[in-house]
């Protein structure tokens, strides 16, 4: 994972975990039946549903829409970053980060060229507010959603807003500042290019609509089922199929989002259960991490942003979060599990699978980032965050 490419040939995160996933079948490291078991259903059926979504807005150009509305309203450079960092932020909170990826790299650009300010600056913005501000939710990115279903949350969108919200805020202007500090000269005032108008297809608004409504509705019915003490049948992969029922149902279009998924992600989860499961039993894992280790929340961050750098977050949290939970599993290890391993995606580029999306939709108009240009800001900007989450976790659990 960490390399991708072998002389002309770049080789895709999921056919890695693919292949090390046949490798143990094929070697008998672990059995069928065992490997079948170990395929999380509900994570499955959840990121099924969150990608029709995610597609339908992106296919149907509401989210283009809606965010070039957002940015009209940027009245000079800071406002722009700004806008970025925060409103890019929620987004990914809600509808995952790679999908915001996909869609804000070419409005980015685009901005960029508006108002003349350096490409590089706001793809390192984008980058930066999709990886941070999916800290703060259990459908935020794939990582945290692991998090939340393992570990069986009563109520898992209140628990990560209420650990998790200040510092990921506080994590967000933090990166503001040191975009500023980095790129001191893109921050003057400058003339603007005017706005063009943003294709749309009204076909699929009011599905998109629908779908966003009902992840809206049903967090909150699912919320208010905790507060009150009743018992919640509101599940995660009920919402997001849910949300993907209108478009699934009704839109004329629907064979051609179902075709346009990431249906690479869907493999590469199911191949990273079978290949997790059966590095958790040989026990391989656990032999190299001390058992007194982990109660210790900046142990947990620390090495969370670390290991994730070599074997991706998601992987990571697959096979640290059983150790946590069989060592007791406080509330505040696992917002540390979930707010460190979303973070090393700002340490560098194979941090996040997100990333990676930015930088080839990026090339694709000529532009890019090199590892360097990223690790540049990257690097600062994570180990600040790291101080953040860990005060905020320390006051937050006394």
């Amino acid at each position: 994972m960490a390399v991708r490419q072998v002389g002309r040939f770049t080789i895709r995160i999921w056919q890695v975990m693919l292949g090390g996933a046949i490798a143990v079948l094929l070697t008998g490291q672990i059995a069928l039946s065992d490997a079948l078991r170990a395929i999380n259903i509900d994570v499955m059926v959840f990121l099924f549903g969150m990608f029709v979504v995610g597609e339908a807005m992106v296919d149907s150009g509401y989210l283009s829409c809606e965010a070039y509305r957002l940015f009209s309203r940027a009245k000079n450079p800071d406002q722009v970053v700004l806008t970025i960092l925060f409103a890019m932020g929620i987004l990914s909170a809600i509808l995952m980060n790679d999908t915001i990826a996909i869609i804000g790299t070419p409005l980015v650009l685009a901005l960029a060229t508006k108002w003349k300010m350096s490409k590089k600056l706001l793809l390192l913005s984008l980058a930066i507010a999709i990886t941070t501000g999916s800290v703060m939710s259990p459908i935020g990115n794939p990582q945290n959603l692991l998090v939340a279903v393992n570990s069986g949350m009563a109520s898992p969108f209140l628990t990560f807003a209420a650990w998790l919200i200040v510092p990921t805020v506080v994590s967000l202007f933090a990166a503001f500042i040191a975009l500023r500090l980095f790129y001191p000269q893109e921050f003057s005032a400058r003339a603007v290019e005017p706005d063009t108008a943003v294709p749309c297809d009204d076909s699929l608004f009011f599905l998109t609509k629908c779908s966003l409504a009902i992840i809206f509705l049903l967090a909150v019915m699912k919320i208010a089922f905790s507060l009150a003490g009743i018992q919640n049948p509101v599940s995660l992969p009920l919402i997001a199929l849910a949300a993907a029922a209108p478009v699934l149902l009704f839109s004329p279009r629907r064979f051609s989002v179902l075709h346009a998924i990431d249906w690479p992600t869907l493999v590469f989860f199911a191949a990273m259960f079978v290949l997790m499961e059966s590095v958790w039993e040989s026990g391989f894992f656990q032999s190299f991490v001390d058992s007194g280790s982990i109660a210790s929340v900046p142990f947990i961050l620390g090495s969370s942003v670390i290991i994730s750098q070599f074997i991706s977050n998601v992987p990571f949290v697959a096979l640290f979060q059983p150790m946590i939970l069989q060592a007791g599993g406080t509330t505040a290890q696992l917002m540390a599990l979930a707010a460190g391993s979303t973070i090393a995606g700002n340490l560098t580029i194979l941090g996040a699978a997100s990333n990676v999306i930015i930088i080839q939709n990026a090339e694709k108009q000529g532009e890019t980032l090199t590892f360097f240009e990223f690790a540049r800001v990257g690097v600062p900007v994570t180990m600040i965050q790291i101080v953040i989450y860990w005060v905020w976790l320390a006051v937050v659990t006394g």
